[in-house]
Order: C-alpha cells, then structure tokens, then sequence
C-alpha cells in the first residue's frame, strides 16, 4: 500500500514541477504537450513549438535526472546507516562523494566525458574514487567493537578536506575554459541531462539498486550487531562487500552526473524511518521514492527561486540538510552521555 501512495506522490510532485520554471507552463498544456509527445515524438510540430521543447527537454530531463539521484542517494544513505549501524552516515558527509568528485575531476581533466562514448566511463572513475575514500574510512574508523561514530565522522571531513584541496588543484591547472563547468558542477548541479545520458546513468544505478534490494532482509538483521547476524546464518563480510560496492558504484554515477549534492542521504532516510519503520524491505524502495521527490522539489525550488537566475540545487540541499545533521549530532551526543 505505501508503496502504491509513494509512486502515486512522485508522479504528481514530477507533474506539479514541471508546471513552475522561467515560464510557467498550465496543467492543460502539460496533458496535451506529454500526450502529444507520447503519440508522436518524431512530429516536427512537437519539435517546433517553443514550450514542447521546454517541457520534453528541458523540464523533463532535469526532473527524471533529478529524481534518479535523489532516490539514490537516499537508498545509498539508508543501506550506510543500517550496515554501520550509525543514523549519521551518509556519502556526503563520509567522503564519499568527495572521493568520487576526485575520480570525476580526474578524468575529466583529461577528457573523459567530452562523448558520449567516454562519457559512459566517467562514472567508473568517480566509482574508482568512491572505493578508495570507503576504503580509508573503512581502515580508520573499523575496531573489533564496531565504529566509532565520532572518528567515523571525523574521518570524512578530513577525507573531504583533503580532496577538496586536491579538486582545487586540479581546477586551478586546468583549461581556463572547463574551470567554470567543473565548478557548477561541483556545487551540484542538474543542468542540461539528456534522454542517453539519463539511459547512462540508469544502468549503473539498475545495478546497484538490485545489489541493495537483494540485501535488505540482511540489512535488517545486521542492524542487530554483528555477532547476532552471523548467529542468524548471515555471512556478514560478504554483505559488506556487496553494500559497499553498491554504495560505491550508485554515488561514484551520481556524482559523475550531477556532482555534489549533499545530506540527501542523511535527512531523508531519518524522516522515512521515523514514520515507517526499520523495516528496510520497505525502507529502502520508500526512502528511494522520498528522496526523488525532495531532489524534485528542491531543484524546483533552486530554478525558480531567483528566476532567471539559477542557484546549484546542492546549495539548496545544504541549507535545509545542515542544520537537521546539526540536530541529529547534537541528539546522539545526548544519548551517550545519558
């Protein structure tokens, strides 16, 4: 049943997005415009007209871009927080995404993704570089008694200073020209997706949200302990492995797209738990559905805002993530103490 009312939400946030923009476009043309485009997508009046355009390759690109990455950073989030058993993870704030911007700008430095050829290999980079951050913090913050929550998170900021300073680099030494692309885009930004691009990008996600919903029953028992997993026949290292590699490959494509967006990952999979549950066979399609229909809305809300101007949807994600990670930090130090 929750499942059915999410979809049903989705659709008609996507449908009530597409409506608001630098011009607003009435539900009715909306209807008519989808319909047409639908029944003939190769007529040169669906191509001519001004607002067509808009809608189908403007509007609706960015929305569908907008909604993949924010179901999957919300499904990366809760996969993380139930695997370390830590309501604050989050590839954002872990350094995750940080390590994967590394591998992007690398490989954008040296022409990875200037066709679409090698654009379909620029998510591997990013993978590549989402590997070697887990890695890390994997090492760090690993005892035999779990995670320290406070070295996990102070790990990931380091780790996000350290390949800030080094994307800073990388900026300053490359082409003038791709400088301010690869800034926007570092910000988080959903501008100018197209249909393959958005075909690209399904792939690696299909891949890593199979991985994640073939693990959610062991997810819920992992949330348990460990040791109480492994009593109950879960073979932990290997879930380990298959979350990590799924989280990995899910934030390395996000990132290669749309590049920083924050605390998508951390808010979204807290709200969804306190209304529905634990129960990640549930949680994880749920909070995907969520997480899509806030990047939407905040997107919305960045294009909009300001209009004409346009502010980086991360910017937006930021401001009302922040302070909720505030508040959950500040909340769990209390439940220590006392």
């Amino acid at each position: 049943m929750w499942l059915g009312v999410f979809l049903l939400l989705a659709v008609t946030v996507l449908l009530g997005c597409l409506r608001y923009g630098t011009e607003v476009i009435e539900f009715s043309q909306i209807f008519h415009i989808m319909m047409q485009g639908l029944t003939s997508v190769s007529s040169r009046s669906v191509e001519a007209d001004p607002t067509n355009v808009i809608l189908l390759h403007v509007r609706l690109p960015r929305l569908l871009l907008a909604f993949f990455v924010g179901g999957s950073l919300a499904a990366v989030g809760v996969s993380l927080q139930a695997l370390l058993r830590n309501p604050l993870a989050d590839p954002f704030v872990l350094g995750i995404s940080s390590g994967a911007a590394l591998g992007a700008a690398i490989a954008l430095l040296f022409g990875v993704g200037a066709s679409m050829w090698s654009l379909s290999a620029l998510p591997v980079c990013a993978f590549i570089g989402a590997v070697v951050s887990l890695l890390i913090i994997y090492r760090i913050a690993a005892t035999q008694y779990g995670f320290s929550i406070y070295t996990l998170l102070l790990a990931g900021v380091v780790l996000s200073a350290i390949f800030s300073a080094l994307i800073t680099f990388l900026t300053s030494v490359a082409d003038p020209n791709r400088v301010f692309g690869m800034l926007a885009w570092l910000m988080g930004s959903l501008t100018g997706p197209d249909y393959p691009t958005l075909g690209i990008l399904t792939f690696y996600l299909g891949i890593g949200l199979v991985v994640l919903g073939s693990q959610a029953q062991s997810l819920n028992l992992l949330t348990l302990g460990e040791e109480a997993a492994r009593s109950l026949g879960v073979e932990v290292e290997r879930v380990k492995k298959l979350v990590f590699f799924a989280t990995a490959l899910m934030t390395g494509a996000v990132v290669a797209f749309s590049g920083l967006i924050g605390f998508v990952g951390l808010i979204v999979p807290h709200a969804v738990r306190l209304a529905l549950g634990a129960d990640h066979r549930l949680l994880l399609p749920i909070a995907g559905l969520t997480g899509g229909i806030f990047l939407m809305v905040a997107d919305t809300v960045a294009r909009t805002l300001f209009s004409p101007a346009e502010i980086p949807v991360g910017v937006v994600t930021a401001l009302v993530g922040g302070p909720v990670f505030l508040y959950l930090l500040m909340n769990r130090r209390a439940q220590l103490v006392t």
